[in-house]
């Protein structure tokens, strides 16, 4: 018989971690099980920082984490950056850099940035960003099929202008679209991915 697995899309806050429950030692966190009751057995697909927000999968289905972890599926981020960003910082990060994680010196994929020419209509977020308190901001898209440790921060800081605020918008062709703060959608039992 057929496992029937379960799938939910969440609109992950800011100082949430990524996780369906804390564990005893980090009791002052909290976890996505604080959002929705998720069923036993339903875990995220990858991860967002706890200081990120936005488009998060979750699925009973194993094969399908590994899958949509792996390079294949696009993520896209939009990104509020501390100071108004150039197009050579942009073609900086487009082109790939070489930045450190865990020790070690990795170039970066080429990936697609562009700079968004409207803000954003996103809830604010509690408690805000630090953005215009001392200087201009600006937002871009970034689009990768890669996801190292806090890789969009990293790359943003590297070319001078550190990320304020990082909101994943989309993963292949799921949007996050009007899903509001703290929201969670049950997703049919085939999720409508690109394969």
């Amino acid at each position: 018989m057929t496992q029937v697995h379960q799938h939910f899309m969440v609109h992950k806050p800011y100082g949430i971690m990524s996780i369906t429950d804390v564990p005893p030692h980090q009791q002052s966190k909290r976890g996505l099980i604080t959002l929705f009751p998720f069923p036993k057995g339903v875990h995220p697909i990858g991860r967002l920082d706890e200081d990120s927000e936005g488009l998060l999968l979750m699925t009973s289905n194993s094969k399908l984490m590994a899958m949509v972890n792996g390079a294949k599926f696009e993520k896209e981020y939009w990104v509020q950056l501390d100071g108004d960003i150039t197009q050579e910082a942009i073609d900086e990060m487009a082109a790939g850099l070489s930045l450190t994680f865990k020790k070690e010196l990795v170039r970066t994929k080429p990936c697609l940035v562009k700079k968004l020419l409207e803000e954003p209509l996103f809830e604010p977020r509690k408690p805000p960003s630090r953005a215009g308190k001392h200087r201009p901001y600006s937002w871009i898209s970034i689009v990768l099929r890669e996801g190292k440790n806090r890789q969009v921060r990293k790359m943003t800081a590297a070319v001078g202008f550190p990320t304020l605020r990082l909101i994943r918008v989309r993963i292949d062709t799921i949007q996050l679209g009007d899903l509001k703060v703290g929201e969670v959608c049950a997703l049919p039992e085939v999720i409508p991915f690109s394969l």
